[in-house]
């Protein structure tokens, strides 16, 4: 492969990779801290006080939601999804790098850029609607919960985008694409 072409995927790799590392490893990851703090503070105040609260539920929800949904590209760099490792780790990168690019061209990208697009759908009808939640007497409103969707996508798409030129450089030279984040 041409090495100006190989730097600049490395290049672009190593950027989208430190992005998702970033929001995904310190900014969202910083959910946790409230979640944690409301089901202590239900589980307190329902057996302790036998006072639990009508907001906690859905605040656990929406924060576990939104924590689970935009911690997605972050596990996809990570290699945390769902594969069947037994099979694929003895594959040479060639052929992983075949089968990957295949997969995100007909699986993921579609898959994603309709999960992207009824997610906005799905999120600016909330916004104009001012939908709000009636699972309980709190009533939260919806439109933030349900913006992370699309935001989530996009970040899967971009993080897919990196994983794409990094199969398709395994399955051109039989070697995986080192940005230099690896060590």
């Amino acid at each position: 492969m041409d090495e100006k072409i190989e730097g600049r995927m490395r290049a672009v790799c190593r950027l989208i990779d430190t992005f998702n590392d970033w929001l995904g490893g310190y900014v969202f990851a910083l959910l946790a801290l409230p979640l944690l703090y409301v089901v202590a503070y239900e589980v307190i105040s329902r057996y302790v006080f036998d006072a639990p609260t009508d907001w906690s539920y859905e605040l656990s929800y929406m924060l576990y939601g939104s924590f689970f949904m935009l911690g997605a590209g972050y596990t996809l760099l990570k290699g945390g999804h769902v594969r069947t490792d037994i099979f694929y780790n003895n594959w040479s990168f060639r052929t992983r790098g075949i089968l990957d690019s295949l997969l995100y061209v007909i699986a993921f990208y579609p898959g994603m850029i309709f999960f992207f697009w009824i997610g906005l759908e799905e999120a600016h009808h909330a916004f104009i609607t001012n939908e709000h939640s009636d699972a309980t007497p709190w009533m939260p409103p919806l439109s933030p919960f349900k913006s992370t969707i699309p935001i989530a996508a996009a970040l899967l798409l971009l993080q897919g985008f990196s994983e794409l030129l990094k199969s398709i450089y395994a399955a051109v030279t039989n070697q995986p694409l080192l940005t230099g984040r690896e060590a």
